[in-house]
Parts: C-alpha cells; structure tokens; sequence
C-alpha cells in the first residue's frame, strides 16, 4: 500500500546555468525577523519560493564574551556564560565551573554531583520545552506550545526558590552550590518530574501523529550521519542522524556514569527525528532525575561545596563579623590567589550539542586565553549550504530544528 504522505522533495533541481540571474530574487531573512528566532541574517536567492543559494550572516550581537573573560577573575565569568544559551543557561554555569575545577584539581562531593545533575537535567528540559513548542509554532500550531511554557515556568519557579534568579541565573560556584538547595526547592522538584510526563504525552499527542505536522517535517532537511560528523554537529540533531555520541556518556563529568538511561536516536535526520529526539530526551532527562533525588537520600545532609576555602567564598556572615574571611573574600573575587600554569579543555552535554571550555591559564588573576564551544555556532554553519533547493517554508522550520540561540551563536 502506498504511503498516504506526499513528502516535498527538496533537492530538486530548480536552477541551472543557463538560466538568466535576472529571474532570481535576493530575499534577506533576518537579521531582525521572528522566523529567525534571534539577531542574524541570512541572504538568500530565491527561484519563486525555491531557495536556490544563501549565505549566513552573524555578528550583529557579538559581545566579545572570550575576550572580556581574560580580563576577569575567574568568578566573574560565570555571569558571562548566562548569556550564551540563555535557554538552559545553569548548564553553561556548572559546564564552566567544571573547567576551573579541573584546573584546580578539586573533587567534587557525591551531593554536590547529584544537585548538579537534576539542575542541569532540568535546564534541559526547559530548552527542549522551547525548541519543540516554537518548532510547533511555526509549522502553525499554537497550543501545544502553550501547553509547554506552562510547565517552564515551574521549572523557573524551581531556579527562583534555588538562587533568587529565573533565566539567567548565575547558578553554583566554583567548588559547588552557593547555597544549599532547600526542601521547598526538593518539593517544587517531586512535584514537576511527577506533573510533566502528563503535559509531555498531551503535547505529543498533538503532534506525533498529525497529519499536517508530519507533512511540514517529515523529510525536511535530512542530514546524513556522515555529512553530520563531517560539519563537527553535536547534539540532538547528530542524534537524529543515527549517532548516539553524547559527552554524558563519552566522557562522563558530574557522576553520569553512574546513571542509568537510553540515548535517543533517529533515523532520517530529519526534522521529524530531531522533534522526537527532543521530546524522548525530556523523557530520559526526568528518569536522571528521579534517580538523582534517590541517590541523595543516601548522602548526608549539608554538603553543599567542596572544602577549598582558598577558591570557594566564605559565607557572609562571616565576611561581616571575622577579618580572615573578609581577607578570602576579597582575594578570592579580586583574583589574588595562585592558580596552576596548565591549559585544560572540559566539554558538557549542552541543550543543542557539546558544550566545551578551552581555558589556558599563565598562573594570573585572569584566564590567559579562553574559548568557548558553542554548539549553536557549529550546528549553525551548515545551515545555508543545507538550505539549497529547500521551499522558504521548509527553510524556516528547519532553522527552528537546528534551536539556534543568537546568544550562543554569536558570543
């Protein structure tokens, strides 16, 4: 029997050499449109509604990040790696604060470990919330995004009652967690992982087997494993290809090795597959969870921090009230403590691919060099060669699949 799908092929031939280039339309796509989803531009020359070349354009938001981080104490670059991948911006947090700790040679506690896995489990979350809802925003369906938003800002409420902040959230410190994390906070946590798998099934519900979303991604912009490794793609989207490379399981960081889940993976490396592959990973992301909140019953109660008084701030009421601690807090902030000469690399699993932290360090106050790997800026250069021969429709939808993050992209 047939397949009742008509799937849109899209390399089709559409333009050639002997056609006139005075018969093409040269359309910009950004860098200021809600279709490209951030600050960036793409110009694109058009055969109708048939892309026939483009070229990406970044920059328009580009902040210097690496370079005002070699100016500042290591502290002070954690605000910094907020603003990358806004979305889940605890991972780049805690992916950062890994990287000096490695440089520092300092074990984390188990319980820190754990506290650090459910944070970032649930920054994922919230960034495939995102992607997958506006994914089904722009193939025309509103509500299921709204479904979803619902439950982000459950998990925003959780990073309030954690650390006073919601979206860029400035979450841990290097040697652990600023604070412990409160029984308010473990509550609003049971809570979620318990209400979300409901949402999560009525919003596939909707999707999965709907005729006009499937229509929209099924086929659209598919990718091969080899041309996905071939452009360095991480990630999702690589998972969506068939390669089940994730740096939790690569190269385990936080205890992951002791966590038991799957790695989703697709077949097409469509924009299909990426959808599924988000919504499974949600799914696996509340299993880690589950299995983070067990294992800290059985680890004692208010560890919080790893013990190097000499990196880690000490509290404040005793900055007020004892001069040795004001003396470590303001040598601490300032940079005024000796670091190792070495230079270290330390990649986490970011919301859209391997996030890593390329720090070379001269023994100063300051990074000597630092550079981030942005998931978003790799994923992305493919985008316009891929585009070729695409529908302007198909086009846009495959951008909001790739989940580029202006912030990430272009730091």
């Amino acid at each position: 029997m047939a397949d009742p799908i008509t799937r849109i092929t899209n390399n089709a031939p559409v333009y050639n050499d002997n056609d006139s280039q005075e018969d093409l339309i040269t359309l910009n796509l950004g860098p200021t449109h809600p279709a490209t989803h951030g600050v960036f531009q793409n110009v694109l020359q058009m055969d109708g509604e048939r892309i026939v070349s483009g070229v990406s354009t970044i920059g328009y938001i580009h902040r210097a990040f690496e370079k005002i981080a070699e100016h500042r104490p290591f502290y002070q670059i954690t605000p910094l790696t907020d603003r990358l991948n806004y979305c889940s911006s605890p991972i780049n947090n805690m992916g950062w604060h890994m990287t000096v700790e490695k440089l520092l040679n300092i074990e984390m506690p188990k319980r820190v470990d754990y506290m650090r896995v459910i944070i970032m489990e649930l920054a994922r979350i919230t960034d495939h919330i995102i992607c997958n809802g506006i994914l089904g925003v722009d193939t025309g369906a509103f509500s299921g995004f709204l479904y979803l938003m619902h439950e982000r800002e459950k998990i925003y409420e959780i990073y309030e009652e954690i650390c006073g902040s919601r979206l860029t959230t400035n979450i841990g410190r290097i040697g652990g967690f600023e604070r412990d994390i409160n029984e308010r906070a473990f509550a609003k946590i049971r809570s979620f992982i318990k209400q979300f798998p409901a949402v999560l099934d009525e919003f596939t519900k909707l999707f999965d087997r709907n005729r006009i979303f499937i229509e929209r991604t099924s086929g659209v912009a598919a990718v091969t494993p080899e041309t996905a490794l071939e452009y360095s793609w991480s990630g999702p989207i690589l998972r969506a290809t068939g390669v089940d490379y994730d740096v939790r399981v690569q190269e385990p960081y936080s205890s992951y090795e002791e966590f038991d889940f799957d790695i989703p993976v697709g077949t097409n490396g469509d924009v299909y597959d990426r959808y599924m592959v988000r919504n499974e990973e949600m799914r696996q992301s509340m299993r880690i969870i589950e299995q983070a909140l067990e294992k800290l019953e059985k680890e004692p109660k208010g560890i919080f921090h790893a013990d190097v008084p000499e990196f880690y701030l000490p509290p404040k009421e005793k900055v007020y009230n004892n001069m040795e601690a004001l003396i470590y807090h303001f040598k601490i902030v300032m940079g005024e403590l000796e670091t190792p000469k070495s230079e270290v690399y330390h990649a986490v699993e970011g919301a859209n691919g391997e996030l890593g932290f390329y720090l070379i360090n001269d023994g100063g106050r300051s990074p000597y060099r630092l550079h981030f790997r942005r998931p978003s800026f790799i994923n992305y250069a493919m985008y316009a060669p891929m585009s070729s021969g695409m529908l302007l429709s198909d086009a846009i939808i495959n951008m909001s699949s790739l989940n580029v993050i202006a912030g990430e992209l272009d730091a």
